[in-house]
């Protein structure tokens, strides 16, 4: 039988999410009922309700979920799941089959068959989980999850139970910013103490690339940004040097070689998914450097690269999809790393009351607050 939660449902491309009331499908034996308690609000969403990143519409996004104990809040599991404890308090991160090459290599997130469907926001047979009261299906299940809902049917792959003393308005962006920063840091980059770090565009993901660069002892660990407010907290964080990149009478590249030792910066990593910066990242390379890209732009984004310095230089450039984590791994190990003091993530977060979605788009959009969670419980 099926029921009925309130969700923020996005009408169209471009509009505003309203609170609604929607229908919840049966589960599937791969899925789980989980009472959403705190959800984070990731530039991804905003990226899909502006259309940078392709989804169809009406939609229910969301996709840094969490839930808690007391009252049931782990409501059903279907008859796969039987390692999930009923009460339990979890996490919510991305989608993947388990079963694929990428997958049992233990990299779910370049998953060969959901890796798409983490945008495409439909189940395995292309059916959607959320409809509106009159039968009109919504886009949902997105990135297995559709957290922006009181309610929410995630896959089972998606959730990582955590211990009941977890503070889950504080580690709800675990579920995907927060650890595709360190993650990217930890993992595709391997960073290495001494080892010269560059990040460009400390939003939230950037300032976990800061904490995670920090971590692992990166000297000079340098952050980029427009905004002078965020190299502040970046410092805070453990930046040894901040760039501010609207000064129009710097230059960034020779600023960044002027820091680090040798021809160039040994790591670097950019979050803001623009071309343009993007290329002052890989020309600020010092021989055999590695940089990354986590930044999303808009599909057919190109950039230039200077092939015989590439070649010359020995430089390494590829992309990043969620840090190259686990998120069974990470999220533990990020959670630990804080409650030792090293890790401190209260200093991005803003938490928002549910019925104040509205305000809390709005500041995320103004770049008002690091990193909005709204708390629905």
């Amino acid at each position: 039988m099926a029921m009925t939660t309130e969700a923020l449902v996005v009408a169209e491309l471009g509009a505003n999410p309203t609170l609604e009331t929607i229908q919840i499908d049966e589960l599937r034996p791969d899925e789980a009922l989980v009472e959403i308690h705190t959800v984070g609000l990731c530039h991804t969403d905003i990226s899909c309700i502006e259309g940078t990143i392709p989804v169809e519409f009406p939609a229910v996004l969301g996709h840094e979920g969490s839930n808690g104990s007391g009252g049931g809040v782990l409501l059903k599991a279907g008859a796969h799941l039987t390692h999930l404890t009923a009460g339990s308090k979890v996490l919510l991160s991305f989608n993947s089959c388990g079963i694929c090459r990428e997958c049992v290599s233990s990299f779910p997130s370049y998953c060969q068959n959901y890796s798409s469907l983490n945008f495409g926001g439909r189940r395995e047979d292309g059916s959607q989980p959320l409809s509106l009261p009159l039968g009109t299906k919504l886009f949902s299940n997105f990135f297995g999850q559709s957290a922006f809902s009181k309610l929410a049917i995630v896959n089972g792959r998606t959730i990582v139970q955590v211990p009941q003393s977890t503070d889950l308005a504080l580690f709800a962006p675990l579920g995907c910013g927060i650890q595709t920063g360190a993650g990217t840091i930890l993992n595709t980059l391997d960073v290495r103490p001494g080892q010269s770090l560059v990040v460009f565009g400390v939003g939230a993901v950037g300032l976990a690339c800061v904490m995670a660069g920090k971590l692992r002892g990166a000297d000079p660990l340098i952050a980029v940004d427009i905004d002078p407010t965020r190299l502040d907290l970046a410092i805070k964080l453990g930046a040894t040097h901040g760039i501010l990149a609207s000064d129009i009478t710097l230059g960034i590249v020779e600023e960044i070689k002027r820091l680090c030792p040798g021809n160039g910066v040994q790591r670097a990593v950019d979050c803001s998914g623009v071309p343009s910066v993007i290329e002052q990242m890989i020309k600020s390379l010092g021989s055999r450097g590695k940089a990354a890209t986590v930044g999303a732009p808009a599909p057919g984004k190109s950039v230039n690269i200077d092939v015989f310095t590439h070649i010359i230089k020995g430089t390494h450039y590829i992309g990043s999809c969620e840090g190259d984590c686990v998120p069974s791994e990470i999220i533990p190990y990020l959670i630990e790393k804080h409650s030792q003091g090293l890790f401190p993530l209260e200093e991005l977060v803003t938490v928002y009351d549910g019925k104040d979605f509205t305000k809390a788009f709005e500041d995320a959009r103004k770049g008002m607050v690091v990193k909005a969670v709204l708390r629905w419980k």
